[in-house]
């Protein structure tokens, strides 16, 4: 099929666009982007320069992609936002462009099946895994790295250069200055950890012996009375055949900002 762009949109002449393209009213795209075949830019979205995308992605109205970052340190330098494939960016969600290798990356990315909702945020320099969900205004500062399969609560807020782990689910209205393991659910406005998630990795295909090794494993390293260096060290050994468990422990010795810690009452 043809690309359909509306007589409103501005679509730059040296744009890449890719077959079956659509373009909705009123609509901008700068010069120096790309965008894959399969692609839908509702009304009023904005995609400007240095901004690539694969195929099959869906971009809500008022989208803005690629704007500068907002970082003082940023000198115009050519740095760029980088879509995956089939990702789904809901009503006014923004993306910005990254700051230079001097500060941080040459791109910001997000990668494939992931979806964006209304009103989210992701900061220059971050880096989203696959099949990752913000909900409504979710807002990752600079420098955040996250995982896949993550989802990440609406109206939480992510500190600069945290990282987040795969399959972890960060609750609704949550706040994080530290790392949040992979595998684990964590909440709260000063943000703790509340246990695996167990419901995510079995919806995720998790057998009952990796759920219940993660399990043991965070209670052993975050809820006993043993040191954190010993414990790491005795859930290696106990758990030396799970992958999982082995990247949740490399995961945390591996920390710079430390690791989110366990909240009273968790499981």
């Amino acid at each position: 099929m043809s690309t359909d762009i509306h007589p409103s949109a501005i679509v730059d002449s040296s744009a890449q666009l890719g077959e079956n393209v659509k373009i909705g009213p009123f609509s901008i795209v700068e010069a120096n982007t790309i965008i894959g075949d399969n692609c839908t830019l509702d009304a009023h979205v904005h995609i400007k320069s240095f901004v690539s995308m694969g195929s099959g992605n869906t971009i809500s109205s008022g989208v803005i992609l690629g704007d500068l970052p907002q970082h003082l340190g940023f000198k115009g330098e050519e740095t760029w936002v980088k879509l995956g494939d089939n990702n789904i960016l809901r009503e006014y969600a923004t993306i910005h462009r990254a700051t230079g290798v001097d500060i941080g990356h040459e791109s910001t990315v997000v990668g494939s099946d992931c979806m964006l909702m209304a009103y989210s945020h992701v900061a220059h320099d971050c880096t989203l895994g696959d099949h990752v969900i913000m909900a409504s205004s979710a807002n990752i500062a600079g420098h955040v790295d996250v995982g896949n399969y993550v989802t990440i609560g609406g109206m939480s807020g992510v500190h600069q250069f945290v990282r987040i782990g795969d399959y972890a689910f960060i609750g609704a209205m949550s706040g994080f200055g530290q790392d949040v393991p992979p595998y684990m659910i964590a909440t709260g406005v000063r943000g703790a950890l509340q246990g695996p998630n167990s419901i995510g990795l079995r919806r995720n295909g998790f057998n009952a012996k990796t759920c219940n090794s993660i399990k043991k494993a965070y209670k052993l390293i975050f809820r006993s009375a043993v040191p954190r260096k010993e414990a790491l060290e005795q859930a290696e050994q106990d758990f030396a055949e799970i992958p999982e468990v082995l990247n949740l422990i490399e995961f945390i010795r591996s920390s710079k900002r430390g690791v989110t810690s366990a909240g009273h009452g968790s499981k």
